[in-house]
């Protein structure tokens, strides 16, 4: 077959396979075009998700009749003044969106400069089908309908329209926040669903563009390092997601899902979520035009660094030196569909049935649900049943006789033990409420922060084997094992090779206690396996770490005398990340006096 050029139509629906792959895809382009153009404020209205009509709307300078023509030609832009596309710094610059879009749609293009006369262009998916005078104040109006209606084997792959929407949304959105200084609406079959005013502060947009309640679970990052910045907001991470699509990133103000960002982000929170979880975040990543190269994807959505080790340690680094200055910190109220648990109702004139505890014209509290009270009896005489229940001995858990907090148990933030819940939840006093811990969580924690000392160089102390154990893996298992061995026993793990596929345990860490061996270095061998084999050895360590503490860990069901359990509290205190344990859930929760009080219906 002979070489031949391919006609123009064709070009352009090829490039509209590379932009324009979802309405999405077309919306972003179009913002995008709004925000170069130095619009102070955008209208997006949305029919269908997008697939029967789009429309954008600006208030920035406007195009005359002559640019609106070359602009519906490829390659033409006027976001390059020069051919320095490495000093690139607006969002768009290719110049093959509106030509893309309109060979595969119906594309209606209105304009108008300050001053000047507005005007119309409608092209039907690659041919002009009218031009003409058109009234609108200054700016550009674009509508985009039937997106892919003459390209069937597109438009079957598109999703339903409720899915195209969320994605919609979702370019907004990014783009809203990477621009707090312009006006944003959304409208969705007639209904507004975003309204945003311009002239925010980056912190104030990010808070009014995702959940409320992220501003009382993140932390701010501000970090420089010579001429690159990153600032943002990270969530606590007992703060997280099952995806990762809340996670909002940022290079120069351009909406990326870069790899190397995900990644290291991925590193930051290595031992402080479960793997499939993953945090809230918008982080805005600022660095010389020369030292990132955007031209390097169809859609811009990803970037290469030129020293991208200083980007990920910057971030990773960063990330990690925040969240220790925040680590005792957790989610600490518990979920209003906990509190709402509670049983609570007003008692009745009458004595009610089963043991109620407040004033006869209060809201009081279920304690024993069993129907005890005789019909008719008088309230005294049930409150002077009460006392040998409340002297009784808990029959779900275990509690020291109460004692007056020890001098100085205000700086207890954990407060003081009072007793232990199904052999599993401690419950302390503070000075400002009631605190519950997760005793194998937060132990788990604390395990884990004591082997990642290790690894920075204060040797994990390690307990001899009687008799060395000999643990049979196949080769390569053991091949990474030998691999680490200088490593693992920084953590206390002294393992040798036992031939091709074997290896000898010989010491494990003094912390665990009596542990099975051989569970704990197959699972050690299939961490080393398992994780990304992007990450370097260290912080694949610090992931098998979070493992080896699982197992060493104090179980839930295991019963604790006070004294342990204000042991475990004061070391929580002292100890970072100890708000949550190694998968990234709370390991205590705190019930202010208010909501004490609201529960007996005190407020």
């Amino acid at each position: 077959m002979s070489i031949r050029r391919l006609p123009e139509k064709l070009v352009n629906r090829i490039a509209a396979g590379e932009v324009v792959e979802r309405p999405a895809a077309a919306l972003k382009e179009l913002v995008e075009n709004a925000v170069d153009a130095g619009a102070t404020r955008i209208s997006v209205r949305i029919a269908e998700g997008g697939i029967s009509r789009l429309e954008v709307e600006d208030d920035g300078c406007g195009m005359t009749a002559a640019d609106m023509a070359l602009a519906l030609e490829r390659h033409a832009t006027s976001k390059l003044p020069d051919d320095a596309i490495e000093d690139v710094t607006t969002l768009g610059f290719r110049g093959e969106a509106l030509p893309s879009i309109a060979s595969v749609a119906r594309l209606t293009l209105e304009s108008r400069v300050s001053g000047g006369d507005g005007w119309r262009r409608v092209v039907d998916n690659g041919a002009v089908a009218a031009e003409g005078p058109a009234a609108l104040a200054k700016g550009t109006r674009v509508v985009v309908e039937d997106l892919f209606a003459r390209v069937p084997a597109r438009r079957k792959f598109l999703r339903s329209g409720r899915s195209e929407y969320a994605a919609c949304l979702d370019v907004v959105r990014r783009l809203a926040m990477a621009r707090p200084d312009i006006g944003f609406t959304v409208e969705h079959d007639g209904r507004r669903v975003l309204d945003v005013q311009g002239g925010q502060d980056q912190l104030t947009r990010v808070a009014a563009l995702t959940q409320r309640d992220l501003a009382a679970n993140s932390i701010g990052v501000d970090i420089d390092r010579g001429e690159v910045h990153l600032g943002g907001v990270i969530s606590l991470p007992t703060y997280n997601r099952g995806i990762a699509d809340h996670q909002y990133l940022f290079v120069n103000g351009r909406p990326v899902k870069d790899r190397l960002l995900v990644g290291a982000l991925r590193g930051a929170y290595a031992d402080l979520l479960a793997r499939d979880r993953h945090p809230v975040v918008a982080l805005f990543l600022d660095v010389p035009t020369s030292e990132v190269d955007v031209n390097v994807h169809p859609a811009k959505t990803e970037v290469r660094f030129r020293d991208p080790q200083l980007v990920r340690g910057m971030i990773v680094g960063g990330l990690r030196r925040a969240l220790d200055e925040h680590g005792f910190r957790s989610v600490q109220r518990p979920a209003e569909a906990a509190l709402a648990a509670w049983q609570q109702e007003p008692v009745a004139p009458e004595p009610a049935t089963g043991f109620l505890f407040g004033h006869r014209s209060e809201p009081a509290v279920h304690l024993f649900g069993a129907d005890i009270t005789p019909p008719g009896e008088d309230v005294a005489r049930v409150y002077d049943r009460i006392t040998p229940f409340a002297s009784a001995a808990p029959l779900a858990g275990r509690a020291e006789v109460a004692t007056l907090s020890p001098p100085g148990a205000e700086a207890h933030p954990l407060g003081i033990a009072r007793g232990q819940i199904a052999r599993t939840y401690i419950v302390a006093e503070a000075e400002d409420g009631l605190v519950i811990v997760d005793q194998h969580a937060a132990h788990e924690r604390l395990v884990l922060e004591q082997l990642r000392r290790g690894m920075s160089g204060q040797a994990v102390p390690s307990q001899g084997l009687l008799l060395p154990e000999v643990v049979e893996l196949d080769e390569p298992a053991c091949d990474r094992l030998e691999a680490a061995a200088p490593q693992l026993a920084a953590l206390g793990v002294e393992i040798e090779r036992f031939g091709p596929a074997a290896v000898m345990v010989r010491a494990t860490p003094a912390m665990l206690g009596a542990i099975d061996c051989r569970k704990l270095v197959t699972d050690i061998a299939d961490d080393l396996a398992g994780y990304d084999a992007a990450l370097g050895l260290s912080e694949r360590l610090e992931l098998v770490a979070a493992t080896m503490a699982c197992h060493g860990s104090v179980r839930a069901g295991r019963t604790l005398s006070v004294a342990e359990m204000n042991a475990l509290l004061r070391t929580m205190e002292v100890t970072p990340h100890s708000g949550q344990c190694n998968h990234g859930r709370p390991t205590w929760v705190k019930l202010a006096m208010d909501d004490v009080e609201r529960l007996f219906g005190r407020k």
